[in-house]
């Protein structure tokens, strides 16, 4: 398994920087709710995912530590119910790119069928 080194909430809390082997990865608080792991986001299997929309401004209120395993992530719209694993914080850092372009392209989508 994975360890983040450090894990760090920016002053204005719209960005939590995630360390893995030297390499600092930012992520936005709007990119970590949409993918927030919890069963209310994913569902409990993929068809019963919920789209997360209008997140742009929300805010990371606080960093919880679940024992040396994760995170949970208390966002200013009061979700906080994800535990943020190592393997899954690990997972969102090095593939941010391919799965912030998958989430505008489901938003784009939904937008386009209204």
């Amino acid at each position: 398994m994975i360890t983040p080194s450090s894990i760090n909430l920016n002053k204005t809390k719209n960005t939590l920087t995630v360390s893995f082997e030297g390499v600092d990865y930012p992520l936005s608080s709007e990119f970590l709710r949409v993918y927030s792991p919890s069963a209310e986001v994913q569902g409990h299997k993929p068809e019963d995912a919920v789209l997360q929309l209008n997140k742009e401004n929300v805010l990371i209120q606080n960093v919880r530590p679940m024992g040396n395993y994760a995170v949970v992530l208390h966002f200013d719209d009061g979700h906080d119910t994800g535990i943020y694993s190592w393997s899954y914080l690990h997972h969102l850092a090095t593939r941010q790119g391919q799965l912030w372009n998958e989430y505008l392209e489901k938003v784009s989508q939904r937008l386009s069928s209204k």
